[in-house]
């Protein structure tokens, strides 16, 4: 009878770290208001600089970053813009940095509530943006939504 082989100990520690980083980011998102901007970002990073005891100043904050890497960075920003939320069948992804929330079915193939042409229902997204706390950051002008297969783009509003 063959066993499969063990995973090796490097692979171990690497799914660890993702795990315990995915978590930690998830877990504390919600933590640094103004929620959903840049500066909630810069303070989750400054939070963790510190944590791993880096100083305040400008030097460690910029040292720590660059050790973070842009592969990590760029993961780890994803996760703390992004939400699912599973009772509505939808992934919002709300980078300020991008020019448009955007809003995708966690499930293309059983999208029940789809329009014409797979689009979401535009009162299944303005519920998903209102249970994220994005109504307010984006604009209700719904001839500015622009809706594709299985995706909704949502601009951001204009101040």
């Amino acid at each position: 009878m063959d066993q499969e082989p063990l995973p090796s100990a490097a692979s171990l520690q690497g799914t660890l770290f993702d795990f315990a980083i995915a978590e930690l980011v998830r877990g504390h998102r919600e933590s640094f208001p103004p929620l959903w901007t840049a500066e909630s970002w810069a303070k989750l990073l400054i939070w963790l600089a510190l944590s791993c005891g880096c100083s305040g100043e400008a030097r460690a904050l910029e040292a720590f970053a660059a050790a973070l890497g842009p592969v990590l960075t760029a993961r780890m920003r994803r996760l703390y813009f992004e939400r699912e939320l599973p009772d509505l069948n939808l992934r919002v992804m709300a980078d300020p940095a991008e020019q448009q929330v955007l809003l995708l079915a966690l499930d293309a193939g059983q999208n029940a509530d789809a329009g014409p042409a797979g689009s979401l229902d535009p009162e299944r997204v303005a519920v998903a943006l209102q249970a994220v706390g994005l109504s307010a950051l984006v604009t209700p002008d719904r001839s500015r939504w622009q809706s594709l297969e299985a995706l909704v783009a949502v601009p951001w509003q204009s101040f």
